[in-house]
């Protein structure tokens, strides 16, 4: 599946599979994190998609038992003025994980390729180019000691505006709304088209895109950290190396 089209926003889980579920995935992923920190293996999460997806809720359920001083989520925004004076990817090795430790980014360096191609920050030549450099810096990664996914939590237009109306009427939640949020929207149908061609080109099997479902949080957010889980054991295993997996459930696969 590398287009959103192929997305069944259809799939749901309810409640109470979900609690189920997450609290055995969330503890193999604890696991996982030790693991990682004994072999010195950092771990890199990639997350992308519509605004109000979900990305931010599928971060949290993913890191809720994690060890802090072994991660750190990085919220992208817009490059800082002392930022935009280096090449644009030098901002994120910056911010790369220490070997054994997990870095979660909540956007990324395909911000060249989706936001910064359709409102213009990038030339044509720029955001072409972008591809290549994009693969280039995740192999790199990869060829050393790092584990990257990344995803692409989507949601319909409908599922956007009722969470965007769900925000503003929540006065704890408002500070999520911005102008540029309702701006962007304007633009959904713009941003298909640039993700698509973000997975064609981008999508390798040393950093695979992941699309997630995101209309049913329950179902986004137990997808996201089991597709974490089984990729990191597949990685592994392609090194040599595998986890003790005594508490492993296959039921609990969605």
């Amino acid at each position: 599946m590398n287009r959103i089209e192929d997305i069944d926003l259809t799939n749901n889980l309810d409640k109470k599979e979900y609690k189920k579920k997450l609290k055995h995935l969330q503890y193999e992923l604890l696991n996982i994190q030790q693991y990682l920190l004994k072999n010195k293996i950092g771990l890199i999460l990639v997350f992308e998609g519509m605004d109000a997806a979900g990305k931010g809720g599928a971060i949290k359920r993913l890191t809720q038992k994690l060890d802090p001083r072994g991660l750190i989520v990085h919220p992208i925004s817009a490059p800082q003025p002392h930022e935009k004076r280096y090449h644009y990817l030098h901002r994120f090795w910056r911010k790369l994980p220490q070997h054994g430790q997990i870095g979660i980014f909540d956007r990324s360096w395909y911000g060249r390729v989706l936001v910064e191609r359709i409102e213009g920050f990038a030339t044509e030549d720029e955001w072409q180019r972008a591809y290549d450099e994009l693969n280039a810096f995740e192999k790199a990664l990869t060829d050393e000691h790092y584990i990257l996914l990344k995803f692409w939590i989507h949601i319909d237009k409908d599922e956007q505006w009722k969470r965007f109306i769900e925000r503003q009427q929540d006065p704890y939640k408002q500070w999520k709304l911005t102008d540029e949020d309702w701006r962007n929207r304007e633009k959904f149908d713009d941003y298909m088209l640039v993700a698509n061609e973000a997975f064609q080109k981008t999508d390798t099997h040393f950093a695979p895109w992941v699309l997630v479902p995101g209309n049913n949080k329950n179902y986004a957010r137990i997808k996201v950290i089991q597709e974490t889980i089984n990729w990191v054991k597949q990685e592994l295993s392609r090194r040599g190396l595998s986890i003790n997996d005594n508490n492993e459930n296959k039921d609990l696969q969605i």
